[in-house]
């Protein structure tokens, strides 16, 4: 009996952070994995073939590149855009399709250790720094936005913030009680700000070009 006392809160809290099906993360969180690392994996496989055209034709101009502001030539052309080397969409390529894996399998019911969703927090944490880097090059330094670039920095944000609250959540990264309680609750918030914070760059960067 005393056996079944402890057993029985224990398989409640193992339950509370496994969806029904027996993994180890929810359904929607497996869903949006891959429909942010879709989104990601499109931009990189749209700007990687627009700068093998570049290269071929330095006229080219991308379909993206729409007027001064939105101008995904100039971004593609700047020295941002090869900061390893390589043109940056190709680690894109290589980075959203694990994440397009990693949901698929979520879904198909595969459950991961500790150190995978961490490692996998760290990659997201990783991406979100770059695209802030990449988004503060381009609005301050390049001048110029690329749409596609855009749709990458939502996606890789989206999915930063929703690996971390499930992290919280789950007690994989440790946080005190009402931090796990907001992103039990609120987990929207943090990547609704972060979107928010950048729309308001964008638009005060350009506000006479917007409003002219």
């Amino acid at each position: 009996m005393a056996t079944n006392t402890v057993d029985v809160p224990r398989q409640r809290r193992r339950s509370s952070t496994r969806s029904e099906d027996g993994s180890d993360a929810p359904r929607s969180l497996a869903w949006l994995l891959v429909a942010t690392g879709a989104a990601g994996l499109l931009a990189s496989w749209v700007i990687t073939l627009d700068k093998f055209l570049l290269l071929e034709d330095p006229d080219f101009k991308p379909a993206c590149s729409l007027n001064p502001v939105v101008s995904c030539g100039s971004v593609m052309k700047s020295a941002q855009a090869t900061v390893f080397g390589f043109p940056n969409p190709m680690l894109g390529l290589a980075a959203y399709g694990a994440v397009v894996c990693v949901g698929a399998g979520l879904l198909a019911g595969a459950r991961h250790h500790r150190w995978f969703w961490l490692g996998l927090n760290a990659g997201t944490a990783f991406g979100t720094g770059f695209c802030a880097w990449l988004m503060v090059q381009s609005l301050y330094e390049i001048n110029a936005l690329c749409l596609w670039c855009c749709l990458a920095w939502v996606a890789t944000l989206v999915m930063f913030w929703a690996v971390t609250a499930h992290n919280v959540r789950t007690g994989r990264l440790p946080a005190p009680g009402p931090l796990r309680t907001f992103f039990t609750d609120f987990a929207w918030a943090p990547p609704a700000l972060h979107l928010g914070v950048i729309g308001m760059l964008v638009l005060t960067r350009w506000w006479d070009f917007w409003t002219g």
